[in-house]
């Protein structure tokens, strides 16, 4: 047999096209930039194109702002499910039920105290994730509960915003925060505590219209809106084109409507700078 005919052919492979898993990116809602999702962690959740604010995790959010291993939960008194019995395309008990396995969350709240460089903060966070932030009893509660426990340790409170609004499944109930937490911040008031608030994206609704616009310091994120109504209800309402951008932080800060705007990666300096100031803290010169 010639060698021609024991001819052995070369297996070839052919090359197999790589597949990319869609959610390894992240596209800026600023810039329109794609983001490499595994960036995102090591940069506070800001695009590495333009520094645009995305949403960011409660969790992740209180690790960055919180000295390590220095968070307690403060107890919140529970509250009960769907008191109305609501029911839109779904069951508001169903969709509780999903928020909280989606959020491991009792409700669009987290409520610690914790320290902030050493100086002892009480700190109530609205988790955006859970239906919105949007304002429920339970919401209004973990406040009230929060600021009591800085009333009674003489702590500061800060309250980190991030909602929809009030709760619409449950109606007047949840406008009726509105009301409780203002009470709550006047206790704060009368007690000489500090009360800051960090506004992030968004803040709107209820939750602008009370406890989120009451603060001693109201310190923004770049670009976050902060509002009550949204720019198209307000214009078909007064008839009137808006300015560009005017519930945007920086339109905010120009009419005295907040105090600071602060990138993420300096909050937590910015926070006990003022809180250190407000609380005389600092070390006076021996005379």
């Amino acid at each position: 047999m010639s060698f021609l005919s024991n001819l052995v052919r070369p297996s070839i492979k052919t090359a197999t096209k790589r597949e990319v898993a869609a959610n390894v990116w992240e596209k800026c809602p600023a810039c329109q930039g794609l983001v490499y999702e595994a960036d995102l962690p090591n940069n506070l959740f800001c695009c590495t194109h333009c520094n645009h604010h995305l949403q960011w995790n409660i969790t992740a959010r209180l690790a960055h702002l919180l000295d390590d291993n220095s968070q307690k939960p403060i107890p919140v008194p529970a509250t009960a499910d769907d008191p109305l019995k609501f029911k839109d395309r779904k069951k508001y008990s169903e969709r509780l039920k999903e928020a909280r396995a989606e959020t491991n969350n009792p409700d669009a709240y987290r409520v610690v105290e914790g320290t902030i460089n050493g100086l002892k903060i009480a700190v109530f966070a609205m988790d955006f994730a859970f239906m919105a932030g949007s304002m429920s009893r339970a919401v209004g509660s973990a406040f009230v509960a929060a600021a009591q426990h800085a009333v009674k340790h003489r702590l500061p409170l800060l309250a980190i915003t991030a909602s929809g609004g009030a709760r619409m499944q449950e109606s007047t109930l949840s406008l009726m925060q509105m009301a409780r937490t203002t009470a709550a911040v006047a206790q704060l008031k009368e007690a000489k505590l500090p009360y800051l608030v960090l506004l992030t994206h968004p803040t709107t609704g209820g939750t602008t219209a009370s406890f989120a616009m009451q603060g001693d310091i109201h310190i923004a994120e770049p670009q976050a809106l902060i509002g009550f109504a949204g720019p198209r209800v307000i214009e078909q309402t007064i008839r009137q084109t808006l300015p560009e951008g005017f519930q945007k932080a920086e339109y905010l800060l120009a009419h005295g409507m907040i105090d600071l705007i602060t990138p993420r990666k300096d909050q937590k300096q910015k926070i006990h700078q003022i809180l250190t100031l407000l609380l005389k803290k600092e070390s006076s010169p021996k005379v």
